[in-house]
């Protein structure tokens, strides 16, 4: 029998308090601002972020250096990017997010290439800055046809005080101008990866943007040039946008991180608008542009056709008839597609129980393309949240949702044993743990190794994804610990 939602309500409060009762009263203390059950008119989801985790507790968290490198910086196709300090941070960064390119790898494209300083003892003594001059030759010399190079910083490299900054000018004049960029992205800064992203963003600002600004009279554009900003391509997503966005009669001019280049990070300032994707990442740059080039940005979300139709209505706002009428023409016809997907699979998935807990812009983005299959987001969550994306969610969440920030294991684990979801979306860490629960689970950073999710494609491929994730036989041989 379903729960009203005063209930529901109080249900949580239990189960929060009932959870926090297991640790000490000083940890309890701590934790109880981030966990909160949702009331409508709450315009920031009750719960605190972006504090340090508390040691001694897991958390999902990852580093400032994979916020600019893993995030921001790695996807940028044409461009090397050295991991400047041991060789563990490297590796471990090397097996990221299945970020789709075109290009010939170690030709003209580096993203699935790991480049490293591979700090010994003697370079923490002596330093790096010479061994790091010495790699930037030998990647010209090996691989001549890259556009740029950054260096990001590993935590011994604020530590010990290396002058990056010195290096990267130094043979960017050198190179005839060859952008060399300097990212202070050392893990041990800030809470979270989510200070790497600002990081990243700010160099890409102070050694990208503005240099760029002189070869202006280059770009020839049009009244119809937009940039989408913080797609990474996860399973060829930004390409699954990329369609709708030029069949509504748009110019992309520029895609990044995912599939992104040198060149169109530079031209990004001449577009008319900026589409914003993850917010968390890319919101600093965005603003950046909008304050000294005059470029405004609206925040966007291709998941599901509902969330797909109100972000295609909402970008052609922006421009003429033209393009509004091409915003129609294309919603119209993905209607016929996407009603046989949700005749498909809604009897399938109607009445399923959803939590997730993700980072960037998931958590709230994806809550739609669920409903439109008659799914429940009862719980949700960040890793790495900041007041404002809980402000966000607050207009896709349902009153009596479970709210929950930088969650620990046993917290989320319990969360799922009470509230006894179909299905949880997370990331790689959780996965084994819910299946070996019982429960069935899609990674929702990388898709679970498929996509796009993005865009009317993309949707078809999701409600499979959700359906087989779900209704798998597999299920009926193992139990959910509440059974």
């Amino acid at each position: 029998m379903s729960l009203t939602i005063e209930e529901t309500k109080a249900r949580n409060k239990d189960l929060i308090k009932e959870v926090l009762e297991a640790f000490p009263d000083k940890f309890a203390k701590r934790r109880v601002r981030h966990l909160n059950t949702f009331e409508e008119g709450n315009s920031d989801c009750g719960v605190r972020s972006n504090i340090k985790s508390i040691p001694g507790v897991m958390t999902i968290r990852g580093c400032a250096y994979a916020g600019s490198k893993g995030v921001v910086w790695g996807p940028i196709k044409d461009m090397v990017h050295i991991s400047h300090g041991p060789v563990g941070c490297g590796q471990y960064s090397w097996g990221t997010r299945r970020n789709y390119y075109t290009g010939t790898t170690g030709v003209d494209a580096f993203g699935t290439m790991q480049f490293t300083s591979d700090f010994q003892e003697r370079d923490i003594v002596f330093g790096g800055d010479k061994k790091l001059e010495k790699i930037v030759d030998e990647i010209q010399q090996l691989f001549p046809l890259n556009r740029g190079i950054s260096v990001q910083s590993e935590c011994p490299i604020g530590l010990i005080g290396d002058d990056i900054e010195a290096v990267a000018r130094k043979k960017t004049k050198q190179y005839d101008g060859l952008p060399i960029v300097p990212v202070r992205c050392e893990g041990f800064r800030g809470v979270s990866q989510s200070l790497g992203h600002h990081i990243a963003n700010d160099a890409i600002r102070e050694w990208v943007l503005n240099p760029a600004e002189a070869k202006a009279a280059e770009f020839v554009g049009t009244p119809y040039d937009v940039a989408v900003l913080g797609d990474y391509n996860i399973g060829g997503d930004a390409w699954a946008s990329r369609i709708l966005l030029e069949e509504m009669g748009l110019r992309v001019i520029a895609q990044w991180s995912g599939d992104g280049t040198m060149a169109e990070m530079e031209n990004t300032p001449k577009a008319k608008l900026n589409l914003l994707h993850c917010y968390r990442s890319m919101n600093y740059v965005a603003r950046h542009m909008e304050e000294k080039y005059g470029v405004p940005w609206v925040e966007y979300n291709f998941f599901g056709p509902s969330r797909i139709a109100t972000s295609l209505r909402e970008i052609a706002s922006y421009f003429d008839d033209k393009i509004k009428e091409g915003a129609e023409l294309v919603i119209a016809k993905y209607q016929a597609q996407m009603t046989a997907v949700i005749e498909k699979y809604k009897p399938r998935l109607k009445g399923k129980k959803v939590m997730l807990y993700v980072g960037g812009l998931r958590p709230r983005h994806v809550i739609g393309a669920y409903e439109d299959l008659g799914m429940e987001v009862i719980g949700t969550g960040y890793e790495f949240g900041h007041g404002d994306d809980y402000q966000r969610t607050t207009h896709d969440i349902k009153d009596g949702t479970l709210i929950y920030d930088d969650v620990s294991g046993y917290e989320f684990e319990k969360f799922a044993e009470k509230l006894r979801p179909d299905l949880v979306g997370s990331g790689v860490k959780e996965k084994y743990v819910f299946q070996k629960m019982g429960v069935p689970f899609r990674q929702m950073h990388s898709w679970d190794y498929s996509g796009p999710y993005h865009g009317y494609d993309g949707f078809d491929i999701f409600a499979r994804d959700m359906d087989m994730a779900i209704n798998s036989p597999v299920w009926g041989m193992c139990k959910a610990p509440w059974k």
